[in-house]
């Protein structure tokens, strides 16, 4: 029997149908039975000695060896979040005062912020057409003689073109801080994210793909030198590989991570690689399952990309639709499908950055004599504007099975039977 247009849109639970999915979804299980055995190792250590654990002991030394590792080599410093991971490496590179850091405008504003905390200037880099990652035109454009340093954001687990950044950046001299928050594992031909900068930061908060608990972050070097600054820059100034007698040597406050989190960082650590696979394998059974769809598509990635799948990203072809893709989302939302209609992360349109509320009613570093660039230059923007307006983010993750593909894959064509045109 062939349904009229009413009956088909009743089908629908936003009008009303019956939601394919009423089941609640699975968490993560990112923690388990062994996290829990390496904390209370620590603990009864702890009261065995009478010793408290504390930080920069055996357990943050063999995480960070152990995360350096992992990366294939070279120095980590593991910090207490995602956003001091990001000052840190900032803070490390040391550029003056009053230049100029070129920043991508799809981000968390925890991977923004820094700039401003270290008296630098952010310069918002446009997103690459169709994507939510900057690309190498984006940041070319915005390099002049006040620019210090650029920071990249690696988005939902895609890699950036970095091979392109790197030329520009090299061509330049200008040195690059990789933000691989959401990016842990992804591969862009053969190279792990965070391995083609001068500097890497990582968020492993507990939403991230690997944790040390509630907070924390990594900074990844292969640079010595670098890796000493970086010590330097998360803990006061201490005087780490300078000559005997040195005093703390710079300025810096006390981000370190502490042993009992690198306790459960450890064990997520040997978790991570399939964590990571997991994801990709349930990403590309929607990838799959979707290629006959009408309203929605994959967009473009990165030839040699491998995400790692922080969520995954679709677009919407709206001239197919009957509907906005508001409408669209909501619909799926009411599916049951966990859905983010919109991912518009610019943190230059918040009212930190645009009333320059950062150091009291001073407006630094933008209102400083020192800086001689505009302080009143506007950020448009147009192709991160377009790419969230276009595009809508699925949230998978490792935990998922085949029920929640098949699940969400039924309701993706049971929308594309109802809306499209």
């Amino acid at each position: 029997m062939v349904m009229n247009t009413d009956e088909v849109l009743f089908y629908l639970a936003i009008y009303g149908g019956s939601p394919v999915r009423t089941k609640p979804w699975p968490g993560r299980s990112l923690l388990g039975a062994e996290e829990r055995s390496a904390v209370n190792a620590l603990f009864d250590e702890a009261l065995s000695t009478g010793n408290a654990f504390g930080y920069n002991g055996p357990e943050e030394e063999a995480y960070c060896r152990e995360f350096a590792e992992y990366m294939g080599g070279g120095y980590a410093d593991a910090v207490n979040s995602g956003t001091t991971a990001v000052y840190t490496a900032l803070r490390a590179l040391n550029p003056e005062a009053f230049t100029e850091v070129i920043v991508s405008s799809i981000t968390d504003p925890g991977g923004m912020m820094p700039i401003v905390l270290c008296n630098c200037i952010p310069v918002i880099a446009d997103t690459a057409p169709g994507s939510y990652n900057v690309g190498p035109k984006q940041i070319e454009e915005l390099i002049s003689p006040l620019t210090s340093a650029i920071l990249i954001a690696h988005i939902g687990g895609e890699p950036v073109d970095m091979e392109g950044i790197m030329a520009v950046a090299r061509r330049h001299r200008i040195p690059v801080l990789e933000d691989c928050a959401q990016a842990h594992g992804a591969v862009l031909k053969g190279k792990k994210v965070g391995t083609f900068g001068d500097i890497a930061a990582f968020s492993t908060m507990f939403g991230k793909h690997h944790c040390t608990g509630g907070q924390g972050g990594v900074v990844y070097t292969r640079d010595a030198k670098l890796y000493q600054r970086i010590r330097w820059c998360s803990d006061r100034g201490k005087p780490l590989g300078l000559p005997d007698g040195s005093t703390n040597c710079t300025a810096a406050l006390n981000l370190n991570l502490s042993d009992l989190s690198a306790a459960i960082g450890r064990v997520q650590l040997r978790k991570l690689p399939d964590i990571i696979r997991r994801r990709r394998d349930v990403a590309a059974a929607i990838i799959e399952g979707i290629k006959e769809l009408k309203l929605v598509a994959v967009p473009d990635t990165l030839s040699g990309a491998e995400p790692s799948y922080w969520f995954l990203r679709l677009k919407f072809h709206v001239e197919a639709a009957a509907c906005s893709k508001e409408t669209y989302c909501q619909a799926l939302a009411e599916e049951g499908i966990p859905v983010v209609a919109s991912y518009r992360h610019l943190p230059h349109t918040m009212e930190w950055f645009t009333q320059r509320q950062v150091f009291g009613s001073s407006g630094l570093p933008w209102t400083s004599p020192l800086y001689l660039g505009n302080p009143d230059r506007v950020f448009t923007c147009l192709n991160a504007i377009a790419a969230t307006d276009k595009q809508f983010n699925l949230r998978i993750h490792e935990g998922w099975g085949e029920e929640e593909i098949a699940d969400t894959l039924m309701a993706l064509k049971k929308l594309d039977e109802a809306l499209k045109i």
